[in-house]
């Protein structure tokens, strides 16, 4: 089953950021590719973000590359050079271990899509540029340590 139907995977509206962290967040979809096509070594999303949504906090990985690739429409990268935007077949790259925070956030009128691809290994972690968070594998903390009751998803 090499082509995916991704129409066929239910979207998810979720994020386990705590509270007001999440609040970004509401005008994203996603839709896990990776499990629905067997994939074990790198995570893979179709991400449609309606206008005003963020794909997440800006954050960095310590264990994981990251690739994007915008499909449709346009969307603002940020990161800790600035912004720039991001239009259909132009491809972002963070690699592990970088701190670079970075997300993209919807600020036109129609909706964007993209895939974000990460490879890394189990007990990833990393932290988030402009808020006081950091994520372990067991979840999230402030950056002096104490956690947050928020659950990560993944």
């Amino acid at each position: 089953m090499p082509k995916i139907d991704v129409q066929a995977i239910e979207p998810r509206n979720a994020t386990g950021y705590p509270a007001p962290f999440d609040a970004p967040m509401a005008k994203r979809w996603f839709r896990r590719l990776a499990p629905v096509g067997g994939l074990s070594d790198f995570t893979a999303s179709h991400v449609k973000l309606e206008p005003g949504g963020w794909s997440s906090q800006r954050h960095w990985h310590a264990l994981e590359d990251e690739m994007l690739v915008m499909v449709s429409g346009e969307a603002v990268m940020i990161d800790d050079g600035g912004r720039q935007i991001m239009r259909p077949g132009d491809i972002a790259i963070w690699p592990k271990g970088v701190e670079n925070g970075h997300h993209l956030v919807n600020e036109g009128d129609v909706p964007c899509v993209f895939v974000v691809m990460g490879g890394g290994v189990a007990g990833d972690h990393g932290g988030y540029s402009d808020i006081d968070m950091l994520f372990t594998p067991d979840g999230y903390t402030h950056k002096d340590g104490t956690p947050y009751a928020a659950k990560r998803m993944w």
